[in-house]
């Protein structure tokens, strides 16, 4: 499960930022359009729940998992 692999801290200015445009950032999809699809599709979870919600806001210290890596929101 996604839970036990190793979390990468990435780091985002102002401490906030959309999901969508966080996974292209913490590079667990190369493009918007794959990530769009595998957050309708429930296989992005934030902080350990599945959000299909695109335009969540992140702050920092949540942890977002997909394809089996995990990345975090930091400073």
């Amino acid at each position: 499960m996604a839970s036990h692999a190793e979390i990468d801290d990435v780091p985002v200015s102002g401490g906030g930022i959309r999901l969508g445009q966080f996974l292209q950032l913490a590079g667990l999809f190369d493009t918007g359009g794959e990530a769009k699809a595998a957050i309708l599709a429930g296989d992005v979870r934030v902080n350990d729940e599945v959000d299909t919600r695109r335009g969540r806001q992140l702050a920092t210290g949540d942890v977002v998992a997909a394809n089996g890596r995990q990345a975090r929101v930091s400073e």
